[in-house]
């Protein structure tokens, strides 16, 4: 099987893949709904293989090392948030953080250095009208330059855009309100697809935190299209670290 190379474009930190990214193109060896769990870093520009097992799941490997694995799984959440799109404008507006304090500014989707058609810039704020459960919310509209063959948008991507704004709905405190900045990385994704935008397509991002136990933080996201049709849901397991170990350098 043809291996899969995670080209620097798609980079979250500067050394290693963006994690919805990753997740995504190991998931697409899976019909239907996927959980996905990241055990180390991503390397860039490398050809890594996947290799099926024998209990039905999927392996990412860079030599003999398991960088990730893949498994059927379904995919229902408790509830669904949706904002529409002038909702999630007024949001965005609110990003939680300005682009000279970003934790990775050259992230592939969350990222404010990456111009626009080179990184997904989904920026995510709080909705004030769910104040104060935190609910986060962004808009994206897919480039061209994201298409499969059939011309929708790749089925990689819509993980991508579920996942940074998990990450930061983690980060939301429900009781006081505030943000913390604690350095986060993805551990585990589960999404299912169930429709996939056309390029151009103006499409919403909703993120919520789930809850918290120890280091682990969980979070919840959805994708709607303009007219509110439900695109995509995902379930996140975040691992809070140390800056150093979020930047590769741990």
């Amino acid at each position: 099987m043809a291996p899969i190379i995670i080209d620097k474009r798609y980079c979250g930190p500067p050394n290693s893949g963006n994690g919805g990214y990753v997740c995504g193109r190991l998931a697409r060896h899976i019909s239907g709904g996927a959980e996905v769990t990241l055990r180390a870093p991503t390397p860039l520009d490398t050809a890594l293989d996947t290799v099926a097992t024998d209990d039905g799941t999927w392996e990412l490997r860079d030599g003999a090392r398991v960088v990730a694995t893949a498994r059927a799984a379904s995919v229902e959440l408790a509830r669904v948030e949706s904002a529409s799109l002038p909702e999630a404008r007024a949001a965005a507006l609110l990003a939680l953080f300005e682009p000279h304090q970003h934790p990775l500014p050259h992230c592939f989707v969350c990222g404010p250095a990456r111009a626009q058609g080179d990184g997904l810039r989904v920026f995510a704020g709080r909705l004030s009208r769910h104040a104060p459960v935190p609910v986060l919310a962004a808009t994206w509209t897919p480039d061209s330059n994201l298409a499969a063959e059939d011309g929708l948008v790749a089925p990689e991507f819509l993980w991508s855009a579920l996942d940074c704004p998990t990450g930061f709905a983690c980060n939301c405190e429900p009781q006081s309100g505030g943000f913390d900045k604690t350095p986060l990385l993805l551990g585990r994704m589960s999404a299912r697809i169930e429709a996939r935008p056309r390029p151009g397509d103006a499409c919403i991002i909703t993120a919520w935190p789930t809850g918290r136990d120890g280091r682990k933080r969980t979070a919840e996201a959805a994708l709607h299209d303009e007219g509110g049709r439900l695109l995509a849901v995902a379930r996140t397991t975040w691992i809070a670290v140390d800056r150093d170990v979020q930047l590769g350098r741990g």
